[in-house]
């Protein structure tokens, strides 16, 4: 199941990879404004957010297993929705609806389900590693996504279509993916083991979910600044990069966050969770304001890759420890209502940055990503720093 899990994750990390490049060049290629992207990025992660908020809320009436079904269905119908579609409106309501994500990371309904599966079918001792391995498989299919962003240019080069034509062909791959992604969810057994209790609302562990939220929607809010597709857009505009260029740079970025993915879960064991989350969390942050500042392309891209490097290491700790201090019951309403928080505060940040853009006010959205992320971080330490079951403290399943 573990395997199966991974596979479909890839997969849809590949397809995440190449969209976040090539959604803003299409929407710019469509005669869309920067402020429109903006817009058209916070209708996506708002869709998503409100998506996650009903399975925290009513998915506990469902299988895994058919929600997964379900997303990726959405999935395969986004993409056929952007490839049909070249107005705001209409791709409006297709980002509000589908799962499509433009931040290159997991911000999408498929986060919580995943993580909940995953999480049952590992021990509280091999929790860590396994979602370490979960999102290296993620953030290495992502890095290879980024790279196919240059197929359009590729094709447009060779004479066969226009940029545009290629791509909007883009989209239709993206379906493609959900497609068999929906396959590979097939696979997933319905049919819980005896000790694996049935999924239920928050209960004992509701005031602490409830405060990691709110400390998660503060970094997310701040991570919405930057997302990929806005990081694009940036570059794109302050160095006038190539479609090509930016994906082999993305490329480079999301390869760094999956070793460094890798070497989370070491560092977890060696200092715990929360200090990985925060230790490499803000040598991260201060680079990517150094980044706003930096004179040369050169200089922005070192810095940005040493960020890349240490920004994610504090994912696969995030989920470990939200899985590890919550009952097994509760896990996937915890998955979900630590996401959708964070997932709605990411959604209002594009549309900022969108409006920043086009004010001329380049640097303000890394600068501000920056500060607000060095401050969640001082405040997660001091609010959790004590309390770390990967360090020997007692956690709700033993």
């Amino acid at each position: 199941m573990i395997v199966t899990l991974l596979t479909a994750r890839g997969l849809r990390a590949f397809a995440d990879g190449f969209v976040a490049v090539v959604l803003p060049a299409y929407l710019l290629a469509l005669g869309l404004s920067q402020v429109e992207v903006g817009v058209l990025s916070t209708a996506t992660l708002l869709g998503s957010a409100l998506a996650t908020l009903a399975v925290g809320r009513w998915g506990h009436r469902h299988s895994l297993r058919r929600l997964l079904l379900a997303a990726a269905v959405m999935m395969a119908a986004t993409g056929l929705g952007f490839a049909a579609f070249d107005s705001l409106w209409p791709l409006l309501v297709v980002a509000f609806c589908g799962p499509l994500n433009p931040s290159g990371g997991d911000s999408s309904v498929f986060l919580p389900l995943e993580h909940s599966v995953l999480a049952s079918a590992t021990s509280a001792e091999q929790r860590a590693t396994a979602f370490g391995r979960y999102s290296f498989t993620g953030s290495a299919c992502g890095a290879f996504g980024a790279l196919a962003a240059a197929v359009p240019e590729w094709l447009a080069g060779l004479g066969g279509m226009t940029l545009l034509q290629g791509l909007r062909a883009m989209f239709l791959v993206y379906a493609a993916a959900g497609v068999a992604a929906w396959l590979l969810y097939r696979r997933i057994p319905e049919v819980r083991g005896e000790d694996d209790p049935a999924p239920a609302p928050l209960g004992p562990s509701r005031a602490m979910v409830w405060k990691l939220a709110g400390l998660f929607s503060v970094d997310s809010f701040a991570g919405g600044l930057v997302i990929n597709s806005l990081l694009a857009l940036w570059l794109f505009d302050r160095f006038d990069l190539s479609l090509t260029a930016a994906g082999a740079f993305f490329f480079w970025t999301g390869s760094l966050s999956a070793v460094s993915q890798l070497l989370a879960p070491v560092l977890a064991r060696r200092i715990g969770l929360v200090n990985t989350m925060v230790y490499t969390h803000i040598p991260a942050s201060l680079c990517l304001i150094g980044a706003a500042f930096a004179s040369s392309l050169e200089l922005t891209l070192a810095l940005l890759f040493v960020r890349s490097a240490l920004s994610q290491m504090d994912v696969p700790a995030r989920s470990a420890f939200v899985m590890s201090v919550v009952t097994p019951a509760e896990r996937p309403a915890a998955a979900s209502f630590t996401a959708v928080p964070r997932s709605l505060a990411s959604a209002l940040s594009p549309s900022l940055t969108g409006i920043m853009f086009a004010a001329g006010a380049m640097a303000a959205p890394l600068v501000a990503c920056g500060v607000l992320q060095i401050a969640y971080d001082l405040a997660l330490l001091a609010a959790f720093g004590k309390l770390d079951p990967s360090r020997g403290r007692p956690a709700p399943d033993g």
